[in-house]
């Protein structure tokens, strides 16, 4: 069982209630965490097994590519491989190393990234980082994956020629990043969803990436919000504090 966002809220009001609770149901929680990483190492193994016949069949004779099927086969391994790796960080989204470090460093280094990898395609990255920003204390590589995740799903949005942005600055004591895009945009009826786990609109996608942004962004006592339309692009606004 893996419990929605409803259901963590709804054992945080009884955790609150008293230590017994607590104590109780941290025990469930941990145990959930254990199940789900027992789980997700258990399929991985035999999963690599079968992607490394699969490659050596290929090898060995050429003409497997050309079979019915084989390329969805393919991609079927894929698809588990990324849904194992995303589980895992769900699972573990609430769990940091923390350090400090410049926040002003680390967003340059996501915009250079991110940039590099965009570097054929036919679109504008632009960014506007405030020299001020602060420093902060957090998980950079749990951090990094939720704003590379943001500029990917930007990036995915975006028809021929259209542009993604990311803004950084302090407001209030607070980091605030804003990503925004002139893409395709959310339907309003999908926006209240789209945080929550096993939840997708896209084509091959896991259902996991925005609830990771979200968990990840949450265990830093931070916020996330998206401002949408459709044919009007989306903002996703980030939200971290500095102490």
């Amino acid at each position: 069982m893996i419990f929605t966002d409803q259901d963590y809220g709804q054992l945080q009001k009884l955790m609150d209630e008293s230590p017994e609770n607590r104590a109780l149901l941290q025990k469930l929680l941990d145990s959930q965490h254990y199940t789900l990483s027992k789980v997700t190492h258990e399929i991985r193994n035999p999963l690599a097994l079968i992607s490394s016949t699969v490659q050596l069949i290929e090898s060995s004779h050429p003409e497997a590519a050309s079979f019915r099927h084989w390329d969805s086969l393919k991609e079927d391994i894929e698809y588990m491989t990324r849904l194992l790796a995303e589980l895992s960080s769900y699972n573990n989204g609430d769990r940091l190393n923390p350090v400090r470090f410049s926040s002003y460093d680390f967003f340059g280094r996501i915009c250079l990234s991110f940039a590099a990898s965009c570097v054929n395609q036919d679109m504008e990255f632009t960014s506007c980082l405030s020299p001020f920003l602060p420093e902060i204390t957090g998980d950079q590589v749990k951090l990094q994956e939720v704003f590379l995740n943001l500029l990917k799903n930007a990036l995915e949005s975006l028809s021929p020629g259209g542009s993604v942005r990311l803004e950084a600055r302090e407001e209030k004591d607070c980091i605030v990043v804003r990503i925004a895009d002139s893409g395709c945009g959310i339907p309003a009826e999908n926006l209240e969803e789209i945080f929550d786990a096993f939840v997708t609109h896209k084509s091959g996608g896991t259902g996991l990436g925005l609830a990771i942004v979200r968990q990840t962004v949450e265990a830093h006592h931070g916020t996330v919000s998206v401002e949408s339309a459709p044919g009007r692009g989306s903002c996703f606004t980030v939200t971290l504090p500095v102490s």
